[in-house]
């Protein structure tokens, strides 16, 4: 008489599974520093092959070599745009979702004022931005007044996108018990509008950085030193290509940081409980 041995079956939908979230964890990193990388080599063979002068195209040793050498100049500048930035996507945080609840709490006060923050947004700061200069005494404050009109609208929006998508069950069982409007506010709309909020704040982060460059490029240099922009602007003038492209690097990599900085935060507060956030099922 044979023994049978049970013999655990092996979901085979189950290991595809694993094996594909594997694959995408790996993939994530590799492919886009893969393709950093053959972007690089081919740029350097393109150099190489061509015999493209320098002060047109640089090779990327010499872009490296300009980003170690003129790394004390390039620094202070990127410290200085990066002061600008940080300013800005503060004061879109504060005057956007600001605005977003005071437009939430009162219709009357939307439908004066959102208009005019469309316009505002939709202006381009290129055009405004020397006017700004004009009436505006500090040069810093003018810089920072630039970089904020391009940040604050994605934080009003998505903002106020969030306040007013509240579902209307839940706030239906806040009215019946009797909930004030500050309850309602604080213990409903607020949570429900956070990941819009968030969203808008990620989007607020890139173009706050574009404003200050902006800014930079149109106020010059005149009593706030030289940011990153000026750098580029300089270094173009002086035909130092490769200090150009050091100095374009770092606005990238500053660019860079600072969404993966906000994508950290939006899943610190939303990786527990919101959809979005969530790890789905592959």
């Amino acid at each position: 008489m044979t023994s049978e041995v049970n013999v655990p079956v092996v979901d085979s939908e189950e290991t595809r599974r694993l094996r594909k979230v594997r694959i995408e964890r790996t993939a994530k990193w590799t492919l886009p520093l893969a393709v950093m990388i053959l972007s690089i080599g081919l740029w350097d063979r393109i150099v190489v092959w061509n015999e493209i002068p320098h002060f047109i195209l640089p090779s990327p040793s010499r872009v490296w070599a300009s980003l170690v050498n003129d790394w004390p100049i390039l620094w202070e500048a990127a410290l200085l745009t990066g002061r600008i930035t940080l300013l800005a996507l503060i004061v879109a945080v504060v005057g956007g979702a600001g605005l977003a609840i005071l437009f939430n709490q009162s219709k009357l006060v939307e439908l004066s004022f959102y208009p005019y923050a469309v316009i505002l947004q939709v202006t381009p700061v290129v055009a405004i931005a020397p006017l700004i200069f004009i009436y505006v005494e500090s040069k810093t404050v003018g810089m920072l007044l630039c970089a904020w009109i391009v940040a604050f609208f994605p934080v009003l929006s998505s903002t106020t996108l969030g306040l007013n998508s509240v579902d209307h069950n839940l706030r239906d069982l806040f009215r019946i018990y009797g909930a004030s409007r500050w309850q309602r506010l604080y213990m409903l709309q607020l949570p429900s509008a956070l990941p819009y909020f968030l969203g808008g704040l990620k989007i607020a982060g890139g173009l706050s950085l574009i404003g200050a460059v902006v800014a930079e490029l149109v106020a010059g240099t005149g009593g706030v030193g030289a940011g990153l922009a000026f750098r580029i602007q300089e270094a173009g003038y002086r035909l130092n290509i490769a200090r150009m492209f050091a100095a374009l690097s770092l606005v990238a990599t500053m660019g860079v940081f600072i969404f993966a900085a906000l994508s950290l935060l939006s899943h610190a507060l939303l990786h527990k409980w919101h959809e979005s956030a969530l790890k789905r099922e592959i």
